[in-house]
């Protein structure tokens, strides 16, 4: 299955059901009204939302109507929690190489993980509004996962039951902000303003075979500027989702709604690009000395989209440009 929120003038929107090929959907008001209604009645809503799907893909929904993926909030416009992971190693040892940064302790058994702020989500076509270039803006290229109510001290094992639909995010970072936020060691605040996500919510079966071992094991497709930037597959993560669920809930449970990120999808073959700007200022530095790339500048323009093998697209596709708010700052 596949879900979108309608913007309708409420900060929630209006949760609809979306056809396989995001060509049509139907309005889920009065069934369950947002997603986190959905979210919190799970079990309920699957089998009769199942048989809904089947018949909007059929073309049998009366009260069909042709979906615009320009008028989508984020699929949650906002969550009780928003967990990011940078579950790639790849990434985070490039940027350790180019940069002579020390390494991080244990970095390969216990994932790296930060609350982000998830009470403005963006959605696909919104304006990404920044108040200057001097931070240095930058996209990445994620993949996410969004669960169900998950027990404190859920296993890894356990963890995959509780993922119920997957989403595509670009988690905008300022990388102005970022090293002094490191090294202040209380997670990143300023460095983080708005994620924006993909139309579309999608359930793990949507993927067919690109769901394997709780990984999203397809490329994402990144353009800057109508530029090839990068196709990193998502395979190649080193810590599952449901390791990162299980990361997460060691220690508390985690509410229905909650999103987990896997972090930037980084490859270790150069010739797939990159999914955010520091790591390609990091291969420029490792490549030629020095980092040639620069960030991003208002009135660019970033899209991203993953697609399973018959070039069908999976979630829809963030299609943002990054504008100027006037702010005092």
């Amino acid at each position: 299955m596949k879900f979108a929120t309608l913007k309708n003038g409420h900060r929630d929107g209006s949760l609809v059901l979306v056809s396989r090929d995001l060509n049509s959907a139907v309005s889920l008001i009065d069934h369950v009204p947002t997603m986190q209604c959905l979210m919190e009645t799970w079990a309920q809503w699957e089998a009769p939302l199942e048989a809904l799907y089947q018949d909007l893909n059929d073309g049998n929904c009366q009260q069909a109507f042709a979906f615009d993926s320009s008028l989508v909030m984020a699929p949650l416009p906002r969550s009780y929690q928003w967990c990011d992971a940078s579950a790639f190693l790849n990434h985070g040892e490039l940027l350790q190489k180019a940069f002579n940064l020390p390494p991080q302790a244990e970095m390969e058994t216990i994932p790296l993980m930060y609350q982000g702020a998830a009470d403005d989500f963006l959605g696909a076509r919104d304006d990404i509004r920044l108040p200057t270039e001097d931070h240095n803006i930058d996209f990445e290229g994620e993949f996410a996962v969004m669960v169900d109510d998950v027990p404190m001290g859920c296993s890894s094992t356990d963890a995959a039951q509780h993922i119920k639909l997957i989403l595509l995010l670009n988690d905008v970072s300022l990388r102005g902000f970022i090293q002094r936020e490191i090294q202040a060691g209380f997670g990143f605040l300023q460095a983080k303003p708005s994620t924006s996500f993909a139309p579309v919510a999608v359930t793990p079966d949507e993927l067919v075979d690109g769901w394997r071992n709780e990984r999203v094991c397809l490329p994402l497709n990144i353009e800057w500027n109508a530029e090839w930037f990068g196709s990193a597959n998502g395979e190649e993560m080193n810590f599952s989702f449901s390791d990162l669920i299980a990361h997460a809930a060691l220690t508390r449970k985690l509410g229905a709604g909650t999103i987990v990120g896997s972090g930037t999808v980084s490859n270790r073959d150069t010739r797939k690009g990159s999914s955010c700007i520091a790591e390609r200022r990091a291969l420029d530095m490792i490549q030629e000395g020095k980092p040639k790339t620069p960030f991003m500048s208002f009135g660019d323009r970033i899209r991203m989209e993953a697609c399973l093998p018959d070039g069908g697209s999976v979630f829809g596709a963030i299609d943002q440009y990054i504008v100027q708010e006037n702010v005092n700052v």
